[in-house]
């Protein structure tokens, strides 16, 4: 597939008047701004993922919540972020991008303020929706529209800084949240939103130029089957170690999750204007990137969630100790992304993807190894260093993938499709490793979390051994940001 430039009706639309110099070829924004301009509401959007872990037990003491609403205080989050993202990307090529993202900013963070008045755990989750939706639009544009936004030599290095910085915004989500409880409240947590969105909002309106992607009719029915397919699914994983992974509503939910995705292959394969145009999957790059962001997410991911637990229950720690121990591990993706996204030209995708994913595979596997009732914090500090420069290795690689055949009409939808893949790839992660340690017995004392978790991170790491596989079938990519 070959990357064609903006026809002029495109460059018409966004604003340039035609016999015009072309908007890439006027002083560029710096990259840096550009970056910070990307980034900051992504990590925003990806940071209240898994933000309200660690403030759950004072939440639901303030609020009287039961069990199931705690869990719908995290999951309508999910569920909204992961619907939403592709028919946000849609909007997006219809309506511009820089549009969609300026409101899906300020819908989050009015969803944010809803959450930090929240009274009663209804309203609280009926906000934590609203948060998802504002989210679903943030997350997929941000990486369109930094794509557009730097010079085509130096896209690699972006995406892989904006790639660090998402990955960053999940693995610290537990300890931000926890931190901001032990020192504020619980409402801090969502209070923090609305100064960050003061500077984002009229930083995306400097450095980020507005585009559209093909202005085609939206297709509304394939936009219900895939959101009612992810919704559907979403549910049944998150439900599945409550209601049982055999019972009626999960396998019911499964199937109708599975019919649904049927329907909207079979109308994809046959409408004129696809929602997610089936021939993005003839792009192997863009194939394997994705079976790389659904195991990948789900090894480490569901790791994250279990390890960020241990560190407090097990060993002892408050939330903000068990954040500064976890840096060796969630902060090395910052300063690694971007040297992976330098060397993409010089290396590869394959050869980053498989040397970082291998190194996260063996780090699950010396966890597994190591922890052992009474270990001692240093005794792991290896592995999380070997998972942060592997995650770091990772990030960049697989978001380039996902661009290196798209044309850039399709950037916005390639990155979403993405995108819910790995926000699926989340939600599978946590409850199946949570899954798998409750059924080796595991409880949420101190004396009960070691035995029962290094079979799950055995999981962890038979999932991100799938990912390598993947990678190997990533075509190198040398200089492909090049062309």
């Amino acid at each position: 597939m070959t990357i064609v430039s903006d026809p002029p009706q495109l460059l018409e639309r966004s604003g340039e008047p035609s016999g015009v110099t072309p908007l890439r070829e006027k002083a560029a924004v710096p990259l840096g701004i550009a970056l910070v301009a990307a980034s900051l509401p992504m990590f925003m959007a990806t940071l209240d993922n898994l933000v309200m872990t660690s403030a759950l037990p004072v939440i639901q003491a303030d609020l009287g919540a039961s069990v199931g609403q705690l869990q719908w205080f995290v999951n309508a989050y999910t569920l909204a972020f992961a619907t939403l993202m592709l028919p946000a990307a849609t909007l997006g090529d219809r309506w511009g991008r820089r549009k969609v993202f300026l409101a899906g900013i300020g819908l989050f963070t009015f969803g944010s303020i809803a959450s930090a008045l929240s009274t009663i755990a209804g309203l609280l989750i009926i906000s934590r929706v609203v948060q998802g939706m504002g989210a679903a639009a943030i997350m997929p544009l941000s990486l369109a529209l930094l794509a557009s936004a730097v010079p085509v030599a130096k896209r690699a290095l972006a995406i892989g800084v904006w790639g660090g910085v998402s990955g960053l915004g999940v693995a610290l989500g537990p300890v931000i949240g926890g931190a901001v409880v032990d020192g504020v409240s619980w409402q801090a947590i969502f209070w923090i939103n609305v100064p960050v969105a003061v500077v984002a909002i009229p930083l995306a309106l400097y450095a980020l130029k507005d585009s559209v992607g093909r202005r085609q009719p939206l297709d509304l029915l394939g936009v219900l089957l895939a959101g009612g397919a992810v919704f559907v699914a979403v549910w049944a994983i998150v439900h599945g170690n409550d209601d049982g992974w055999t019972s009626p509503s999960v396998l019911g939910s499964l199937f109708v999750a599975g019919t649904l995705l049927a329907a909207f292959i079979v109308r994809e394969s046959r409408v004129a204007f696809p929602v997610l145009p089936l021939r993005l999957f003839s792009s192997r790059s863009f194939s394997m990137a994705n079976i790389i962001g659904l195991t990948f997410s789900l090894g480490m991911m569901g790791a994250v969630f279990l390890l960020s637990q241990y560190l407090q229950i097990e060993m002892g720690y408050t939330p903000l100790e068990a954040g500064v121990r976890t840096l060796p591990w969630t902060a090395a993706p910052m300063f690694v992304a971007p040297l992976a996204g330098f060397l993409v030209p010089r290396l590869g995708l394959r050869v980053l993807l498989v040397s970082g994913l291998v190194l996260q595979a063996l780090s699950l596997g010396y966890m597994a190894a190591v922890i052992v009732p009474g270990v001692h914090y240093d005794q792991v500090v290896p592995a999380f260093v070997m998972a942060g420069i592997g995650m770091g290795l990772t990030f960049a690689p697989s978001t380039t993938a996902v661009l290196t055949d798209m044309a850039e009409d399709d950037h916005a939808t390639a990155s979403s499709a993405n995108a819910t893949v790995r926000e699926i790839g989340i939600a599978m992660g946590i409850a199946i490793l949570t899954a798998v340690f409750l059924s080796y017995d595991g409880q949420l004392v101190p004396g009960g979390y070691a035995d029962a978790l290094r079979p799950a991170l055995l999981v962890g790491m038979a999932a991100v051994a799938v990912a390598v596989i993947a990678a190997l079938f990533v075509p190198s990519g040398k200089g492909a940001q090049e062309r």
